[in-house]
Order: structure tokens, then sequence, then C-alpha cells
């Protein structure tokens, strides 16, 4: 018998006032709990069951448990989906190690070069492009990449680029896209993570005779990881999955899974291929993102909540 039920066999009206003093945080999770099942699982096993239907949209569907749909979307598809794949996997990767290099040092700054009464400010010019929908500014920057654009032609005047040089419709252009519309979700959580370093560390390891390249490769960087695989996770996924970026800034060889699953809900209104495409896709960043934990390590993730 543990302490715990010898003094509850003990002092009569003790298990309740037990329950009383522990029971609260488990009241409080299932909020939590109960989102996630009702705007995740829910979904995720809705898409699993619509991906096993077979018909179409005159008819109906029916589910018939067809789980050869998924060998017949990679391997007797007509349609190179695995080429989407990879292609969105690589325009993903692009932009994530993108947003770290320009982002870090970016929250960097903020946090330990400039004066505590401006950094508000600061963190209010990396979220101002937020108050503009996303679509609108992705069409901008689609607008000034154009090949009469501002860009384009400023460097023709120059003769800096040839006359054939175009920008919008490549894989540039896409990569660049997702990087400006993702880059805010990169610097925030290293800021948070840097501005939970306390500064008496960094003397303590200049005391020690450590240059600054060695406390920021030695104290600073590893201290920031977890804000570094928050702004991975943020950022990798949603650009994977992206169909905007692709279909406003890239063209026909810039075709992702994304606008893949789109057009095939709602242009062919394939509904159990979208569903097989959107299963495999959160399949495959979830493994992705679970390796990714394991080589890296999620140690104090938690501070960030």
């Amino acid at each position: 018998m543990t302490t715990i039920q010898a003094r509850i066999a003990k002092e009569p009206g003790s298990l309740r006032r037990w329950v009383s003093r522990h029971s609260p945080p488990y009241w409080l999770s299932l909020v939590g709990v109960g989102w996630m099942v009702l705007f995740f699982l829910i979904p995720l096993i809705s898409g699993l069951i619509v991906s096993l239907e077979t018909g179409n949209p005159v008819k109906g569907y029916t589910l018939t448990w067809n789980w050869h749909i998924y060998s017949q979307i990679f391997v007797h598809s007509d349609i190179p989906y695995t080429t989407f794949f990879i292609r969105s996997l690589i325009y993903g990767g692009s932009a994530t190690i993108l947003c770290i290099l320009i982002a870090y040092p970016m929250a960097y700054y903020i946090a330990f070069r400039v004066s505590p009464r401006w950094k508000n400010s600061l963190l209010l010019l990396v979220l101002i492009s937020f108050f503009i929908s996303f679509v609108i500014r992705t069409d901008m920057w689609a607008f000034v990449l154009a090949d009469q654009g501002i860009v384009v032609t400023t460097l023709r005047h120059l003769h800096l680029v040839s006359a054939n040089f175009h920008i919008l419709g490549t894989a540039g252009a896409v990569i660049g896209g997702d990087v400006y519309n993702n880059l805010a979700f990169m610097v925030l959580p290293i800021y948070v993570a840097l501005e939970r370093i306390d500064v008496r560390i960094l003397e303590a390891a200049r005391d020690l005779y450590a240059n600054s390249r060695q406390t920021f490769l030695k104290t600073v960087l590893p201290l920031s990881r977890a804000g570094i695989f928050a702004g991975v996770l943020l950022v990798f996924i949603s650009t994977v999955g992206d169909p905007v970026n692709s279909a406003l800034l890239g063209g026909a060889n810039t075709y992702t899974i994304g606008q893949a699953i789109q057009d095939a809900y709602l242009n062919n209104q394939q509904f159990n291929v979208a569903a097989a495409l959107s299963t495999m896709l959160m399949l495959m960043l979830g493994v992705i993102m679970f390796i990714y934990a394991r080589i890296f390590g999620t140690e104090n993730i938690e501070n960030l909540v």
C-alpha cells in the first residue's frame, strides 16, 4: 500500500480533499486535449477514411477500404506525385535554412544589442507584414518580380542581366516567397530563446577567456537550440504544403504537392486522391520531424511556451 493510499484509509474524507487538490490540472488539460481531438485527430482520421473511398462526384463515394490508392498514386499514376513531393521538400528545406540564416542575426541583434525601449518597436516591424493578408502580400511580390516589374527592369537598365532574364516562375521566386512569408515564424521563437539567456552566463564565459566566437558557439547557440527547433517546426511544415507561393510566384516547373492537393480537391473533385495525398504529406512531415527531434533533441523547448 502506498503512502497516499495509507493516508486515505486512515483519514476520513481525505480522498475528497486529495482529489480536489490534485485534479484541477487534469481538468484544465481537457481543454487542450479536446482542441487537439476536435481539430487534429478527427480531421486526420476523416482524411484517412476519405482516402480509402472509391467513386466519383456524380454518383458519390463509398468506403471500400481501397488501400491500393496509395500505390496507384505513387507507382502507377501518370501524374508525377513523387516529383511534387520531392520538389516541395527541397523548397521547404531551402526556405527553412534561409530563414535560420536571416532570422538568427536579427533575433540576436534585438535580444542583445538593442536598448530595451526599442525592442518592442523592432519586433513590431518583424510582425507588421502580418497585418496584410497572406495572399495579397504574395500577389504583390508577383507584381514586383514580374518581367515588367521594378526589380527586373532596373537590373536590365543597369545591364546586370540579359534581356531574357526573369525571376517570376522560377524556383528562386517560390523559395523567396516562402522565406518572406514565414520569416517572422523563425525570428520570434529564436528571439524568445535568446531573451531567456542570462547575460551573466556570457560574462562568465568571457571571464574564462572565451573569445566572441567561442562564447557564441559554446554558450549562446546551444542555449537557443529550442528556439531554432520551434522555428523549424513552424517554417518547414508550413512551407512544404503551401500552394499559394508556388501558384502565384512559380510556374509549370515549380508545381508542388500543395498545388496537387488543391487541384485534386477543388478542380478535379478527386476527394479520395486529395485525402490520400494529404495523409501521405502529414505522415511524411511527421516522420521527418521525429527524426529531426531525435537527432537534435528538444530539451527545454517547453520554456518557449
